[in-house]
Parts: structure tokens; sequence; C-alpha cells
């Protein structure tokens, strides 16, 4: 199909007159009979780099997906905008399943939505040739990598299926992936020579920010009751942390209910589904949340703990402003959490594994307390670069923190690793090395003659916490740097060693302090419309999926809604021009929102 023929069907089912960026090219890759790697950002459109070809050639495409939520809340939008969508998993019953079946073999359905686990079951691979399957895209792939932060064995499977499907282009699809992820993925996939399309992990309408972690339920409910009409996730660590969080939430008047995997899963499906029909504004979550979570109007994402990775981090922000509008991800942060993460990372029995979560945590600990813009960060791990710094859209940008010369205290803190290690034939830690500089009387230090050497007690002018400060920004400046072993020690590194000889002066960075920024900063993907016509609408909207008994973006995301009551469209030739109104939900919808419009139009005082 030519580009126009794309376009066309583009407009004509979604309703969308130009692509994203990369998605015409993957496309045009796939309906070559191309392999594809593809990652692109949460809200990317990763999703219409196989619907579309699904739709613009015979026979049907096989969406591997790893959860049910996700299935199901795809083939509902695929289903709203006319596509023949539908999917095979655990919760149907066997009649069910059967008639799915009938239609498959019938050629009814362009889409078919599979978990791993149903999809390589015996026998059903050998099915496959027969149901006319022409493209096969694997979603969610970093699934196949242990070093990816969402391991799932059975997609390690998933190659087995190439030898049953000759000919057949395999599309793997992922929204985080460091360089060697990206490498697993193609290898355990068996993809042939595949065109590898990689967008940019920049996401513009997201605002980062990290704040001190102080009385956190507290600050969790000042932060939530300042945004009264949004809705969020609150990811935190514990079981127990999501209900109290849900509840100190429910008594400040917030409506929030808990997920965890403790929960009966019919209770966590009835949760879930009040989240996405905007029953209740927040869940409080473990990581059990959320992958399964197509929910456009997130808007915020606040981790009450610290995640155990960037990756994890990443993908779990990226849940926030899936519709491209501005909004913000905030996390608490105390050293209390890191040493916490790091007590939980000594019981794992594996010494590989405990070696990766030690380093990936180590880059997440780095990464809440640096002083250097968040955005830059983020890419920086993912290996891409950010030129537009300050970036507008970080706490580091937006209110700099202060700084100080900080040449003596780097000094005493570099010496006293180099005196420690070299009257003792072992290196400590950053606790034991902050002893030795306040002068504290404990009995290592004692036992090891540590208040023996010349740094001990050179360093009581700052307190524990300010020394374990500038110890951590004195890793991040590569001056000196943490052992990721069992017993982490402390080491100076050649670029410290080398800067303690040249006498240099050096800048530090105050610790962070608790904001006093409240508002959201104007940044890229807001649109400015009459708010009052864009809350009628959502009510509009509401009442419209609950007599269809689905989530209301569904209808319309928000962001087609700014859009209407921007444009205010006063007929169906105008209302077609809105992004996100496709020919289907052009003909079902637009009757009740254009009335909207025009009965709040006559309202309006002239």
């Amino acid at each position: 199909m030519q580009r126009a023929g794309l376009l066309a069907l583009l407009k004509k089912t979604f309703g969308y007159s130009s692509f994203r960026p990369l998605q015409e090219e993957i496309i045009t890759d796939v309906l070559a009979g191309l392999d594809v790697f593809a990652l692109l950002p949460t809200g990317g459109g990763k999703s219409l780099c196989f619907q579309l070809p699904a739709l613009a050639q015979d026979g049907l495409t096989l969406v591997v997906s790893p959860l049910i939520a996700l299935m199901k809340d795809q083939v509902e939008g695929l289903q709203a905008s006319g596509v023949a969508a539908t999917f095979l998993n655990s919760t149907l019953s066997a009649d069910e399943s059967r008639a799915r079946f009938r239609g498959l073999y019938r050629g009814e359905y362009k889409l078919l939505y599979i978990a791993p686990e149903r999809l390589m079951l015996p026998g059903f691979a050998e099915r496959l040739p027969e149901l006319n399957v022409r493209q096969v895209a694997i979603d969610e792939a970093h699934c196949i990598s242990e070093w990816g932060h969402d391991f799932r064995p059975e997609y390690r499977q998933l190659a087995e299926l190439r030898p049953h499907l000759p000919g057949v282009p395999f599309m793997a699809l992922t929204a985080t992936a460091t360089q060697r992820v990206r490498e697993d993925i193609v290898r355990l996939l068996a993809l042939r020579d595949p065109r590898c399309y990689t967008a940019s992990f920049n996401r513009p309408n997201l605002t980062y920010r990290i704040l001190p972690k102080e009385k956190p339920s507290e600050q969790v409910v000042r932060w939530v009751k300042d945004r009264p009409e949004e809705c969020g996730i609150i990811y935190c660590h514990s079981r127990k942390a999501t209900e109290s969080v849900a509840e100190k939430l429910r008594a400040g008047g917030i409506s929030a209910l808990p997920y965890h995997a403790g929960l009966d899963p019919v209770v966590r499906d009835k949760t879930q589904d009040k989240f996405l029909k905007d029953k209740v504004r927040v869940i409080c979550a473990t990581v059990a949340f959320g992958m399964g979570v197509h929910k456009p109007n997130v808007r915020f994402v606040l981790h009450f703990d610290l995640p155990k990775s960037i990756e994890g981090y990443y993908q779990e922000t990226g849940r926030a402003g899936r519709d491209g509008l501005p909004s913000e991800c905030v996390l608490l942060y105390s050293a209390a959490d890191a040493i916490k993460q790091k007590t939980f990372i000594e019981e794992k029995t594996d010494p590989d594994e405990q070696r990766i979560a030690r380093d990936q945590l180590q880059k997440m600990i780095q990464y809440a307390e640096s002083s250097e813009c968040r955005r830059e960060t983020l890419l920086a791990y993912f290996g891409e670069t950010h030129l537009a710094i300050p970036c507008g859209g970080c706490d580091n940008c937006l209110e700099p923190r202060e700084r100080f010369d900080g040449t003596v205290a780097a000094q005493k803190f570099l010496s006293c690793i180099f005196r420690l290690r070299q009257a003792s034939s072992f290196g400590v830690g950053m606790n034991h090395l902050v002893e030795v500089l306040t002068g504290a009387a404990s009995e290592k230090v004692k036992r090891w003659g540590h208040d023996r050497l010349t740094t001990y007690g050179i360093g009581k002018e700052h307190s524990r916490t300010e020394w374990q400060s500038i110890g951590r920004e004195l890793m991040r400046l590569g001056l000196c740097h943490q052992t990721v072993e069992r017993m982490s020690t402390l080491e100076l590194a050649p670029e410290g060693l080398a800067w303690l000889k040249s006498r240099q002066p050096l800048t530090l960075t105050r610790p962070m302090r608790s904001s006093t920024r409240t508002a959201r900063p104007k940044i890229e993907g807001d649109i400015v419309c009459d708010e009052t016509l864009f809350a009628q609408l959502r009510a509009l909207r509401r009442e419209m999926a609950d007599e269809r008994n689905v989530p209301p973006y569904i209808i319309f995301a928000d962001v087609t809604l700014r859009h209407m009551a921007a444009r205010q469209p006063s007929n169906e030739d105008d209302f077609a021009e809105i992004p996100g109104v496709g020919e289907r939900k052009l003909r079902d919808f637009s009757g009740p929102f254009i009335e909207a419009i025009a009965k709040w139009r006559a309202q309006r005082p002239r």
C-alpha cells in the first residue's frame, strides 16, 4: 500500500492525519515482510505499528501480550474504532474460546491478542498456519531478557514459533531497553536481519521531581489535594504501604484504593476497573500494577519508595501522560530507603542476581541524589544525548540547588579513603568512613585502630548525613566509587588521587530540600481550551462510557476532548477534523458532543 493509502486508512480508522516519528518507516518495513525491532517510548504509538499493517493486508496479525488487562483494553479500543479484534486468555469460558476459534478459522478477525503461555501450549503453534497468520507482533519484548526490569521466562519460547510460520515477519516492540536488553531481544527472538528503530526516550510532556521524604503519608495527601481534578498512580514497595497510603488518602477525602498481588483476584480486577473507568482517582500499588494499564489520562505517577532500577523507574513514570498532555513524575527519596533496598538485595541467593541488583540500585541512587538535569541523566542512561538544558521540566532545572565551595570537604573525604586503605588491608563502607571523619568512638573504629589515623575526627563541622551526601556526590563526579560486592566498600578512583595532588578547587551542591513549587510548570503538549466546557465534555463522555461499560478513554481520550473544547465544532464535517475521531467514532459519538458544545455556546453570556 502506498503512503497516501496508509494515511487515508490512518485517518479513517483512528482519526489521525499524520504519523508519529518512525511509525511510517516501521509500518512500511512490516508490509514489505521484514523483521523489525522497535523501541518507542510509552505514548509513542507502538501499537499502531502493528495495528495499521493488520488493516492494510489480508490475514491475521498475532499480538503476543503479557497481561490480560492489556489485551482487553486494546481490543475494546480497536472495536470502538471499528476494527475486528479479539483475544484468547484464561478469563474466557470454554464456549467463549471455541466461538472465537471458529471466528478465527473463518477469517473474521484482523488481530488476535494472546499471552505467551497460551500461545506455547502443546499443539497450538501447529495450528497457526491454518489461521492465515501474516504478522507476529511481540509487545513488551524486554520481558525476554534477564537484564530487563520485568523478565518473564515464557518469552524465551517464542522463537520456537518461527518454524511453524516460515516467511512471516516478526516484530518486537518495547518502551524501555538498554543496549544489552536490545541485543538480547534480537538474539533470543531469532529476528532475521531486523530493521532496528529506536525513537527518542524523551517524554517532553513529563516533569520529573525528587522530594526529600519527610512524613511521607502527610506529604502525599497534601500533594494529591493540590491536584483535585487529576488521577494518578502511587507506587509503594510493600503491600502494607499500599493499604496504609490509600487509607490516609481516603481519610483526607480523596478516593483511593490499594492494589497488590496479595489481594483476591476479583478485588484486584474490580479495583483496576474502577480506576480505568474514573470511579476512583488514585491507585496505591506495588509494581504489580501498571504494565497492562493503557489509561492515557494518568496525570501523575508518584513513587512513595525508591525504585530498584532506572529502567523500572522510567517504565513506571511512563504511565503518566500517555496522551501527550502535561503530567508529573515525583519520587519521595530518603537515604533510609536506599539502605532498605540494599538489605533486600542481600537476601537474594544468586550471586549474579545480587551483582546486577546492586549495580542497578546504585545507578538509581545516583539519579535521585544528582543535582544535574533529570531528563539528561535519564536519557544518558539509555545512551541518548539531550541538548536542551535547562530542560524546563525537572526540579534541578526549574529550581537549581545551592552550590558551595566543597574543596576542603572533598579533600578530607578522599584523604580519609586513602588513609584507611593505607592503614588496613581492606576497604570500608560509607558508614565507617563517616564515623572516622566525625570522630565516632565506635567499637570497630577502636578495634581496627582507625582512631589513630590523621583523618580521625577532622570532619566534625559536618553532620553524618551531610558527609554521606558529600560522599555520594564525589562518587557521581567519579573521584571515588563504591564496589558492588556483598560488603560494599569505598575506593579512591585514579581521578580522585590526581585531584588530591592537583589541589584544584571543587564546587559541590547542597542536599535537596522540600520544594516550594506546587503548580505544574507550563511544558510542551498542553492544549489551551475553556476548562468549563472541557469538564462538561468529560462528564458526557463518562455517561456514554458507563452506558457501554467501557473506560471513558475508549470513547475519546482527554487530548481529543481538549481539542473539541478548543475548536468547538458545530457540525459533523468540523467534528471529523478533530484528532482522534475516525469514521466509526464520528458515526457513533459525534451527535451528543456537538449538541453539548452548541448548548454550552448558547448559554454563554454575550
